[in-house]
């Protein structure tokens, strides 16, 4: 009985038990910790670097090769931060600020139902690039007073491994988006009538 007794109140080994115990779940909290505060510092970083290079690429002189040039800034200073990323880069050019809000759908006749431009159904063409635009918008920078919305956009693995254990994403997915007035600002190309076209 006093044997039993004994072993009952030694507590001996028992702060190793709980190291033990609280040591994995610490350790997924920090990496968690250190992955969380990378990616916000990565969101932070990213839209200061867009807001930046979309003021550069609305210069009059900002060419393809200038745009390009602008692009690569951007990818060399995020790879600076994570060496596995290759951002996407998307221009899209609206007449207005509004439209360039709005991002509206360029109108149709859905005829089938099925909430799709497709089999032949009539659209207008409000920005005359002959094709059904789901956000109104016509792809690349632009002319001449043109508000482009420049978008930067990464895909890449977390830093650590540790959302697999909570069911989470494998990948962190970041966008950063301005919109900007291309120069010379008084000097914007009169746009065509808008046409009714067929959707392929």
């Amino acid at each position: 009985m006093s044997m039993r007794m004994g072993l009952a109140r030694d507590t001996r080994g028992a702060t190793l038990v709980e190291f033990g115990i609280i040591a994995p779940v610490l350790c997924m909290l920090l990496l968690c910790g250190f992955d969380m505060a990378h990616t916000l510092y990565m969101q932070a970083v990213l839209q200061g670097i867009v807001q930046k290079a979309a003021r550069d690429s609305t210069f009059e002189d900002a060419d393809q090769n200038r745009l390009n040039q602008i692009d690569a800034t951007i990818t060399s200073q995020v790879q600076a931060l994570n060496h596995s990323v290759t951002p996407i880069f998307t221009r899209r050019y609206y007449r207005t600020f509004a439209d360039a809000s709005a991002a509206m759908t360029e109108p149709w006749t859905d005829t089938d139902n099925d909430g799709t431009c497709d089999n032949g159904e009539p659209y207008e063409d409000d920005n005359n690039n002959g094709v059904w635009d789901q956000d109104g918008g016509n792809g690349g920078q632009g002319g001449a007073k043109d508000r482009t919305v420049y978008t930067v956009q990464l895909h890449y693995p977390h830093l650590f491994p540790v959302y697999n254990f909570i069911g989470g994403s494998n990948y962190v997915d970041l966008s950063a988006t301005t919109i900007l007035e291309n120069q010379p600002y008084a000097d914007q190309s009169v746009y065509s009538t808008p046409q009714v076209l067929n959707c392929s």
